[in-house]
């Protein structure tokens, strides 16, 4: 059972009673999604590729803050963003509508979102002039693709709670998405992680991290 809690800074998150944890961090799940994943991710990768469009994974799409973010974003833009999310549990749309997030994003690109989830968990569907998005209702580890992604955003649960997510040969499965230069960023850095990350042949960058959070890591694939 996932339970609706406010974080910190006045956003909402849920708590999955299964996994004993927050989906968000419940020192600003807000805050978190938009310092680790828009600033250090999205938008340093736009700013390294200005003119193309993006693609992005997201290994934990959850309650959908970090994908409505990066849309809005890239929106305001007019940038393209092709977007896939994997979602081993997706969440009903009526939780999704009770997350108060569409007070965080135009009101047409949220509206575009919800009107389109049920369908993006069948296939790649188009949300708008700027953005399509694909949610793969599966596990990582049974996730395959022949795309690659200029962005990796890598958001399951804590190793503490969800260890099976943060394996040698899981983090390699999840990088071997990313093009040559791209990035993958995480709220979590362990020396486990950086050793996992350095054996894919990522360059790691150790970050400030977000509200309640010492760092954060960000890798390019070289």
């Amino acid at each position: 059972m996932n339970i609706l809690t406010q974080t910190a800074d006045g956003s909402n998150t849920l708590f999955n009673e299964t996994i004993g944890e927050h989906y968000h961090s419940a020192h600003g799940a807000l805050q978190e999604s938009r310092h680790v994943f828009i600033e250090a991710g999205l938008k340093f990768v736009l700013g390294l590729n200005p003119c193309q469009a993006i693609s992005v994974l997201e290994v934990g799409f959850g309650t959908g803050l970090n994908f409505i973010l990066s849309k809005a974003h890239c929106e305001e833009q007019q940038q393209g963003l092709d977007y896939t999310g994997i979602e081993a549990f997706p969440l009903p749309l009526a939780t999704i509508n009770q997350t108060g997030y569409s007070d965080y994003v135009p009101a047409t690109s949220w509206q575009e979102f919800i009107i389109n989830y049920e369908q993006a968990l069948q296939s790649k569907t188009q949300l708008s002039a700027f953005c399509n998005l694909r949610i793969a209702h599966t596990t990582l580890a049974d996730f395959g693709t022949n795309q690659q992604f200029d962005l990796l955003y890598y958001d399951a649960f804590s190793v503490r709670h969800q260890p099976e997510m943060w394996t040698n040969e899981l983090i390699a499965h999840a990088c071997s998405f990313l093009k040559l230069g791209g990035t993958f960023v995480s709220y979590a850095i362990t020396g486990n992680l950086k050793r996992a990350l350095k054996a894919c042949g990522m360059r790691i960058e150790k970050l400030p991290g977000a509200p309640g959070k010492r760092e954060m890591i960000r890798a390019t694939k070289e």
